[in-house]
């Protein structure tokens, strides 16, 4: 049975679509001409050629924390977690482990000065109000587990494995984490605010620099807006980062967590969010985290929201091993539910058995699995694990491609080498 509340929030969902139905939606801090350009470049991507594999080094542009070879994959201003390093973590990512996902650089930002600015036209009198960190930590605090992943995670493996021509970070599954949050409701902080019956979407923006593309048009802080419904379920303002203060690179002092979608939805730094009485579209949610490609509509698919059903083995690609017994490790997560089972084989596909679950399903989490493994023989190798969710989502052969090459889910083939 739907709770009133429940009832308000599908009532704003059908507002919002007729709203975008009639065009009444809102373009912000870029006009409609620079969308179209780079809605249409977004759409002849698939004509670039590939991007090539980074490689690894000690130090990444704008990144603050340490990031060892032993560790991190340099990516640009990004940071890759290697997989391998995950194993006998324990469920939890340790922070200076955790990837780092930048669209420009990470601000050093100073907690006692910071306010958030909560404003706009779906409050009541279109007020504005400001919070500050101590303000924040006066309501009630939740604590959740969910992973973070960028939606490019898995994104070199549709040209490596699928033949694929993409463009974009190339990423391999490394771009994912999954901490212990600790903040506000988004939720009561809107409440607070006053939040007005007519709002449909909410606007979370970034203190990071200004995002400036590389024919030089200048698209303002990262910033993509939430439907009102999911933004009064589960998303949090977080200040803590297992059990610590966030780390300037992970949010400090206060991040958005959106659990199970993709992560540019979990806003780093903010500093301010619009509530809007009308539907609300940035470059985050236009050119940027659609499908486009000749599998969708030529303007591209829905904005992006959950993230789909991956598997990673904790071994380095190409892993040497020798030919004695081994206990394999591997993580696996999905955005719709928790994973229920997760199939391995270790003969490149021809045979499946069941892997041991060490986590039982978790909404926004993963799973930590394990197999037993004796080579048969010397030589190469293929590891293929496969997970099914509590939605009944399994991964499928081969990902649908799109030329940004975003939510690949395929099976992996995970190659090793036995002496």
């Amino acid at each position: 049975m739907r709770t009133p509340e429940s009832i308000r929030e599908s009532a704003y969902d059908r507002r919002r679509l007729r709203q975008w139905l009639a065009g009444e939606a809102r373009a912000d801090g870029v006009s409609r001409r620079d969308l179209l350009r780079l809605l249409a470049a977004a759409g002849l991507a698939a004509t670039a050629a590939p991007t090539a594999l980074a490689t690894p080094a000690t130090a990444a542009a704008g990144i603050v924390k340490p990031l060892p070879d032993e560790w991190f994959t340099v990516r640009g201003t990004n940071a890759e977690t290697r997989f391998a390093s995950l194993a006998g973590t324990g469920y939890h990512t340790p922070v200076d482990r955790f990837f780092v996902r930048n669209h420009t650089s990470t601000p050093v930002l100073d907690a006692a000065d910071w306010t958030l600015t909560v404003r706009g036209d779906g409050l009541v009198h279109g007020r504005t109000v400001e919070f500050s960190l101590d303000d924040l930590k006066r309501l009630p605090a939740v604590t959740r587990t969910a992973f973070v992943e960028c939606a490019g995670n898995g994104r070199s493996l549709f040209t490596s494995q699928q033949g694929d021509t993409v463009t974009g970070t190339a990423w391999t599954l490394g771009a994912i984490g999954t901490a212990r949050w600790t903040g506000v409701r988004l939720a009561d902080v809107l409440r607070r605010a006053g939040l007005g019956r007519h709002a449909v979407d909410v606007m979370p923006r970034g203190l990071d620099p200004d995002y400036v593309t590389a024919d030089g048009t200048d698209l303002g802080p990262v910033r993509r807006p939430l439907p009102l419904s999911k933004a009064l379920d589960d998303v949090l303002l977080a200040y803590e980062m297992n059990g610590e203060p966030l780390p300037y690179d992970h949010g400090r002092p206060v991040r958005v967590l959106v659990p199970s979608w993709i992560g540019i939805a979990s806003i780093k730094w903010v500093g301010d969010i619009e509530v809007s009485a009308r539907p609300l579209y940035s470059p985050w949610n236009t050119d940027f985290y659609r499908l486009f490609g000749d599998a969708y509509p030529a303007d591209g698919s829905a904005p992006l929201t959950r993230q789909t059903v991956k598997s990673a083995w904790e071994l380095e690609w190409d892993a040497r091993l020798d030919a004695t017994e081994h206990r394999l490790t591997g993580r696996s997560w999905s955005g719709a539910g928790g994973v229920v089972r997760v199939d391995v084989s270790t003969d490149g596909g021809r045979t499946w058995r069941r892997a041991r679950l060490h986590d039982a399903p978790r909404r926004a989490g993963w799973v930590r699995w394990s197999t037993d493994w004796r080579p048969p023989a010397p030589g190469a190798h293929t590891l293929l694990a496969r997970a099914t969710d509590a939605a009944g989502r399994t991964q499928p052969d081969a990902t649908t491609p799109n030329t940004q090459g975003y939510l690949f889910d395929a099976v992996v083939r995970h190659p090793v080498k036995v002496a």
